[in-house]
């Protein structure tokens, strides 16, 4: 068979008198256009010259791609239903609705579409899609800026009462006060989650009355950050209980300083420096004792201390060096919400910068609106609320939830249009069952993309013993690439508490001995937290073991399979640079990996794409045979070179 020099000239793009000139300088003899050049000659001329075209300074001799058309931008806010996009597209919606058919997309007229589908369909229409900024960022940027212009001042700092019950807590903030909260409610426990601003001399000091410490961690689980500082309520004749531990883990989880408040020591059974010892065990060494914790002896009852703690307070404040700016556009926490018969939807809101003033419109959550009135801690109509003030309001849409922020809108269709799309999201988001909740089968995703550096756990038992060694045997699964830290353990039953602590701090829930109270089951199933039961220490220990070791990267090693040495090259079209092979020592399977050694310099390494004997794929070349062996993705191979084969064993990794 022969190939004659005008079709090969075709073939490759150039006039036959260009390829006769490049045939010359190749030293290949030709007459004419005519000529013929047989099947071997034709293929290494072929590939000479299909080299040379690449060869950079060359003139591109291949028919260049017609120019891209210039598509047009087109900004479209996303979701994007068939409707509004057709209108952006200037075609009818039926129109569109074909088009979307033909690529296999049903799709009605009222239907939102994927945002790779949109981008697809407008490419073809001459479009590049830009997505605007959101409507949410758009709101955030003008409140950013708008926090630039103003001066900062100093704002007063928000306080939350935390510690175990019967210790005082509410009647300590009712002395504070000055008024008689506890006779008031059933059984001296606040129903309610309030904030109450109170006047001093060297400032103002805002307290959030709350009914435990659930409500704060509650707040926190949303994303709030409302609290400043945490005055732990201990009592002086009980010493530390289990909740004032819960307490202790709630605060530090949020990452708020603590501030110990003795209280009841006016009582004959009173033992400050008993207390002081039982909080230097939970790293809350007392000042006196040579610690960073300021502990103050305080009685609800007599009023003993109390002025000290307010100063400590401000002084603890001064060292946060909190600030806000009043001219800003007003945000801040939402601190409760509920439904009442005559005034429709109350919300109790804490300010945290800015202004807020009666008719401002508000966002918070899936909900918005107007503000039609406002009443601050003392019950009295206000018309505006600077900085750290607590206020009730109404105008809102819906009932917000606590923790949920809130921020001024000037623009109230923009607010409208962000509420709505937020409760279409949360639908489908509850319809998918979506989730960011760690758990031990995530964990290997979560540490690959970059979500997890701790795995925290909250650990229950049901005696002191077994938590501890639990809790010693699971910190020292920790790897480099992860840390395991238990950041609660109690005696007793999981409760509510433990999964809204697990929420906040995005940890898993370990229970040992012991079972699931009614409402935590709830709460766990509804926010998708991890928890795991057992009745054996060892099985727990395992389960988390073996998904720390899934975590590791295996450890690899090289199994060297053999080495040929090339003796001559052939190159051959379709299919690249083939290396003529004799096989020195062990043998070269097929699916191996290979080394190109030249000058004893590894030059290449990678997969082998072809292995044949003659033209025959083969599997495996012995010792002592030849064989032509293909590198994929390199076709640099010079007479001489060696061939290094090796396969790669993958070992688990084990703690």
């Amino acid at each position: 068979m022969s190939v004659r020099v005008h079709k090969l000239a075709k073939e490759l793009g150039l006039t036959s008198k260009d390829l006769i000139e490049r045939l010359r300088k190749l030293k290949v003899d030709v007459k004419g256009h005519m000529s013929a050049l047989d099947d071997a000659t034709a293929e290494i001329v072929r590939h000479e010259l299909e080299d040379q075209m690449k060869s950079p300074g060359q003139k591109p001799v291949l028919k260049e791609p017609k120019a891209k058309k210039t598509l047009k931008t087109l900004k479209v806010h996303m979701p994007l239903s068939v409707k509004e996009f057709s209108l952006r597209l200037g075609v009818k919606p039926s129109e569109l609705i074909m088009r979307l058919m033909s690529k296999g997309h049903l799709a009605n007229i009222n239907q939102n579409l994927q945002e790779d589908i949109v981008r697809g369909i407008a490419e073809e229409y001459g479009y590049n899609i830009e997505k605007p900024p959101s409507i949410e960022e758009e709101i955030l940027e003008e409140i950013r800026s708008k926090e630039e212009e103003g001066k900062n001042v100093i704002r007063p700092p928000v306080v939350t009462f935390m510690g175990h019950v019967d210790h005082g807590k509410t009647s300590l903030l009712d002395y504070i006060r000055k008024s008689n909260v506890v006779k008031k409610e059933k059984g001296g426990i606040t129903q309610h989650i309030g904030a109450y601003q109170v006047k001093l001399a060297k400032g103002a000091v805002t307290f959030l009355d709350t009914p435990g410490h659930e409500a704060f961690t509650a707040m926190r689980a949303r994303g709030a950050n409302a609290t400043d500082v945490v005055v732990l309520i201990v009592a002086a004749d009980d010493g530390i209980m289990p909740q004032t531990i819960e307490a202790i883990d709630h605060s530090r989880a949020a990452g708020v300083p603590i501030v110990v408040a003795v209280n009841k020591c006016d009582l004959a059974s009173a033992n400050v420096d008993k207390v002081k010892k039982q909080l230097s065990q939970h790293d809350l060494m007392s000042e006196d004792w040579g610690g960073k914790t300021i502990t103050i002896p305080v009685s609800a009852k007599t009023g003993e201390g109390i002025g000290n703690l307010l100063e400590m307070l401000l002084l603890e404040a001064e060292l946060l060096e909190l600030e806000a700016n009043p001219d800003a556009h007003a945000r801040g926490i939402v601190i409760e919400g509920k439904l009442s018969g005559g005034r429709g939807v109350v919300s109790t809101l804490l300010v945290k910068n800015g202004t807020l003033r009666v008719g401002d419109v508000i966002l918070s959550g899936l909900h918005y609106g107007r503000i039609k009135a406002m009443v601050d801690d003392k019950g009295e109509k206000i018309e505006e609320a600077p900085p750290s003030t607590p206020v009730e309001v109404l105008g809102l849409s819906g009932v917000p939830q606590a923790g949920d922020e809130f921020f001024e809108v000037k623009d109230e269709k923009k607010a409208k249009t962000l509420s709505s799309l937020k409760q279409t999201q949360e639908k489908e988001e509850l319809l998918a069952g979506k989730t960011s909740r760690i758990s031990l089968d995530q964990l290997y995703d979560s540490i690959k993309k970059g979500i997890l550096k701790e795995l925290k756990i909250i650990l229950k038992g049901d005696v002191v013993g077994s938590i501890e060694a639990l809790e010693r045997s699971l910190e020292g699964l920790s790897t480099k690439e992860i840390s395991l830290k238990v950041i609660h353990s109690a005696v007793g039953n999981i409760t509510e508490s433990d999964i809204m602590l697990a929420i906040a701090s995005n940890a898993l829930v370990m229970g040992f001995h012991v079972k699931m109270e009614p409402k935590a089951q709830t709460t766990s199933e509804k926010e998708k937290v991890d928890v795991r039961l057992y009745n054996i220490i060892y099985e727990a220990i395992a389960d988390t073991k073996a998904a720390m070791e899934g975590m590791l990267e295996p450890i690899t090693k090289d199994i060297f399979q053999g080495r040929a040495e090339v003796r001559q090259v052939f190159r051959v079209s379709k299919v690249g640079t083939i290396a003529g092979s004799y096989v020195l020592k062990g043998k070269i399977p097929r699916n191996a990996k290979a080394r190109l050694l030249r000058n004893k310099k590894v030059i290449f390494e990678g997969k082998i794409s072809s292995l044949k004997h003659f033209k025959d794929d083969i599997k495996e070349a012995r010792e002592n045979f030849e064989c032509g062996i293909g590198l994929q993705g390199h076709d640099d191979i010079k007479q001489g070179d060696i061939v290094e084969v090796y396969i790669e064993e993958k070992t688990t990794r084990r703690l």
